[in-house]
């Protein structure tokens, strides 16, 4: 079992920056990978970016060359550096532990790209 705590989330306009962070209640290293995923209204919840235990990263190609994922093994989390934001990337973003039985989730953070 694991608790995770997205924070970060807000408004911002388009072209702009946020960065994400999502800290976890234990020990992330046990999960083969921790990720983002979001959700916008009417939409089915996407990947938007894995990264494994050793460091390896995935990103969906919306988000490619503008998104960093990044986690911290020693402090437990994981963050999601975003620019160049755009408004189609509105949603709710959720972090992700992927267990090898079990995926646990976050509550969720709003991000709004507004002008």
């Amino acid at each position: 079992q694991v608790q995770l705590v997205e924070s970060g989330g807000g408004l911002v306009q388009p072209g702009g920056s946020l960065r994400l962070s999502c800290a976890a209640s234990r020990d992330i290293f046990s999960f083969k990978a921790m990720g983002w995923y979001r959700q916008a209204p009417g939409k089915q919840r996407e990947l938007v970016a894995t990264i494994s235990s050793t460091g390896s990263t995935v990103y969906s190609d919306s988000v490619k060359g503008r998104f960093t994922a990044d986690r911290d093994n020693a402090k437990n989390t994981v963050s999601l550096q975003m620019n160049s934001l755009t408004p189609e990337d509105t949603a709710i973003y959720y972090c992700n532990a992927a267990g090898f039985l079990l995926n646990y989730w976050g509550q969720g953070t709003q991000v709004t790209v507004s002008s």
